[in-house]
């Protein structure tokens, strides 16, 4: 677990004639809530007709027996347990209807967190129970539902006490599963687990961790008895609290108090909690992104920013092995050469704020041969580190290139050409792209670290995830563009379906005749139960030389290493599997003059259309005009601003005209200006189409165009109009030509 948050018990009360002494028992006691009935369990209401139609009176407590507060932190609403809405009886069902959009409403009138109650059957005995509880999730009101679930079907559990065998049993996670989709998945509905005497298979309890579990309930009866005289749980069950601590879960005793005190049972579970605790390096920088979207980075796009260079640098993994890796190439040049004491030439490629560079340093001295290193970098502001190092440590064994890999022109070939542009799929910062672009600057002979990275997929249900992919909002993308969107993510509530299988694989240096980076391959999961499949995670791992490897594939991640997240590839709609079946999912690899993007899509158990067609979504890449613009596209919609050259010829920018919002423009048509100190230039569109946004930051403050061009300085937004318009413009390696050959 990764979080330090104490440890949070609630204790469940059937009834609750005073509610401030509940309270201040749960208080005394060291629960921090209670769960307790809206409605005294016997006082039924009459709505239809009987005698309590016209009973007066109120149906329960006033609000002003506790402050907002109180109810607002203090207080889990149970719902009556004799609501049965989906009764054959009429007047019955009428009745529960009322009785449940009662307490529904009162619940939301005191401002509880959330109300809960059991599910006792599948959604043939519930349909009319989910409907009325969607049409309260969907209004606007904050309030939670937890569903109490058992772990397992007690009529399983009743058939273990007899000498006949129980026939198949519906799992109750098929009851959950069918409710949360009538629910549309709504993420204001969670899970309470009760946990059962007997657990069921480990299977079972995994595929329970990719449900939205808010707290496992414990009945009193579970504890036994240690030699002291405390209560305390069996190793199976305190196994299973240590699983779902990673979704930091809530706890509720529940049931007859067996011991002097009811305090034992909270100081056991805190006790069991801290136990599960872990503050290392790695739970202290994932701290807080469990599960949490991120887009992946793009480094030959984007400079990035000290905090990213310091957060990489702390890895106490990943440079170890590095220096490990190119101690092991030097000495393999070596024994190859007849000069055994002559320099090695070594090639840091986007060498950020040095940590390859002193790698490199280290991995000479250790096998005592001369270096000389090459730190080529593109980030300016990196670069400027660089500067500080070569001159007060490194002296002359470093010399530092500033501009970008790809642009550059060395004076001599290199023996090891290094770099660290792998992304949380190996592939995905354009690795491949870059290092076939540049190994032309390396010997004959010379050695590519890495030499080879591979990535993985694996089918995931993580219904956490589908709905933060759902939730993302962007008015300037289509209503798809963030299901056919890849993102970085520290995967915690989730299950695996399958066990990852590799995917792509790329070499270094290429030796192929005709270089080509685009991929396609086909992988085939077998399901091993009911489950549903949500997207697909994703991992790689590389050899860096011989023997030594990195990897975040899960059967093999390196101990301790926390540079590199998972990546996620969502699906537009979940799809229900059965135990048996066989998910088979296609995956491209796709590249144009312009743009690198993946597509990917099923076509077993079920057939599903492509997800990212053409790259309409997400592509990784941005491309330029003969002007100095630059554009990127999401969906139908293109981000500009100008590049770095043109902000660098520009000088510092003063002032900002920008097109107004609504606004038609066409393409190469003039629609703004910069002033700068020394210099005034016009701004035109790289395309045709109606302005959108405009980025009101840079009209405050122009400078951003100078210190972020690319990220907080970019100008304007268009939708566009005419998309073959794209075609014409330039990718950043031939705009890196074009620089050289007329950069007027």
């Amino acid at each position: 677990m990764s979080s330090q948050r104490p440890v949070s018990c609630g204790l469940d009360f059937c009834a609750a004639p005073d509610l401030s002494n509940c309270l201040f028992t749960a208080n005394s006691s060291k629960y921090e809530f209670i769960c307790v009935p809206l409605v005294h369990p016997l006082f039924k209401r009459e709505f239809v007709s009987g005698n309590a139609k016209n009973r007066t009176g109120p149906f329960t407590r006033p609000d002003i027996v506790l402050c907002s507060s109180d109810w607002n932190t203090l207080i889990i609403g149970k719902l009556s347990p004799y609501i049965k809405v989906d009764s054959k009886n009429p007047s019955l069902k009428k009745n529960s209807e009322e009785t449940l959009k009662q307490e529904l409403t009162l619940a939301s009138h005191l401002g509880l967190v959330g109300v809960t109650f059991k599910l006792t059957k599948g959604i043939k005995e519930n349909a009319n129970l989910s409907r009325i509880i969607c049409d309260k999730l969907s209004s606007t009101c904050s309030l939670q539902v937890w569903v109490q679930i058992p772990m397992e079907n007690p009529i399983k559990q009743a058939y273990s006490y007899r000498e006949k065998e129980c026939s198949m049993v519906e799992s109750p996670w098929e009851w959950w599963n069918a409710f949360r989709v009538v629910c549309d998945y709504n993420r204001k509905l969670g899970v309470a687990l009760i946990v059962s005497h007997d657990l069921p298979d480990q299977e079972e309890i995994d595929r329970w961790l990719g449900e939205p579990v808010k707290c496992l309930i414990f009945p009193t009866t579970l504890f036994i008895t240690n030699k002291k005289g405390y209560p305390v749980l069996s190793k199976a069950h305190q196994a299973l609290v240590k699983k779902f601590s990673l979704l930091e879960v809530q706890f509720i005793l529940t049931g007859q108090n067996r011991y002097q005190s009811i305090t034992y049972y909270h100081n056991y579970l805190e006790y069991l909690w801290k136990d599960c605790e872990s503050n290392g390096l790695i739970e202290r920088y994932t701290r807080g992104y469990e599960d949490y979207l991120q887009c992946p980075l793009q480094p030959l796009m984007d400079n990035l920013e000290s905090q990213t260079y310091e957060v990489f640098e702390k890895d106490p993994v990943k440079y170890t092995k590095y220096q490990t890796a190119i101690f092991q190439a030097i000495s393999a040049i070596v024994d190859k050469t007849e000069d055994k004491h002559r320099e090695i030439i070594i090639m840091v490629v986007g060498a950020g704020r040095g940590p390859l560079v002193r790698a490199s340093l280290n991995a000479g001295e250790r096998a005592k041969q001369p270096v000389k290193i090459y730190a080529v970098e593109k980030n300016p502001n990196a670069v400027l580190t660089l500067q500080a190092l070569e001159k007060d440590l490194w002296e002359n064994k470093v010399t530092v290139v500033s501009c970008d890999m790809r642009e550059w022109n060395p004076p001599e070939n290199a023996d090891i050409m290094v770099s660290e542009l792998l992304g949380s799929f190996g592939d995905n910062e354009l690795s491949p792209e870059c290092l076939d672009g540049i190994q032309r600057f390396l010997k004959v002979d010379g050695i590519c670290i890495p030499t080879s990275y591979t990535s993985y997929i694996a089918p995931v249900q993580s219904s956490k995830l589908y709905n933060e992919v759902r939730q993302c909002r962007d008015k300037d993308k289509h209503s798809l563009a963030h299901f056919e969107t890849s993102y970085v993510v520290h995967l915690q509530n989730k299950y695996d379906i399958a066990k990852p299988q590799p995917l792509f694989t790329f070499n270094h240096p290429n030796n192929a005749s005709v270089i080509d980076n685009s991929r396609y391959d086909t992988k085939i999961f077998k399901v091993q139960q009911n489950s549903v499949l949500h997207g697909f995670s994703g991992y790689f791992d590389t050899v860096l030389f011989n023997n030594i490897t990195l990897s975040i594939e899960p059967s093999t991640h390196s101990p301790g290493m926390f540079s590199w997240f998972p990546i996620f590839f969502p699906i537009r709609e979940p799809i229900q599997l059965k135990a048996g079946d066989q998910i088979v999912v296609h995956f491209w690899r796709l590249c144009n003059s312009k743009n690198v993007w993946y597509e990917w899509c099923i076509t077993e158990p079920i057939p599903g259309p492509i997800h990212n067609p053409g790259g309409r979504s997400y592509t990784i890449e941005r491309l330029y005009t003969e002007k100095h613009e630059w554009i990127t596209i999401n969906g139908n919609v293109g981000i500009i601003g100008i590049s770095n050259y043109a902000q660098e010829a520009l000088g510092d920018v003063v002032y900002a005209q920008l097109p107004d919002i609504g606004s038609e423009i066409k393409k190469e048509a003039e629609c703004g200006a910069l002033e700068s100190v020394k210099a005034a230039s016009e701004l035109f569109s790289p395309v045709s189409g109606k302005v959108v946004e405009k980025n009101e930051a840079v009209e405050k403050t122009p400078s951003l165009i100078n210190t972020s061009c690319y990220e907080k300085g970019w100008l304007f937004k268009v939708e566009l109009s005419k998309p073959d318009e794209l075609k014409s413009l330039m990718n950043e390696e031939a705009y890196n030509l074009y620089l050289k050959s007329d950069p007027s």
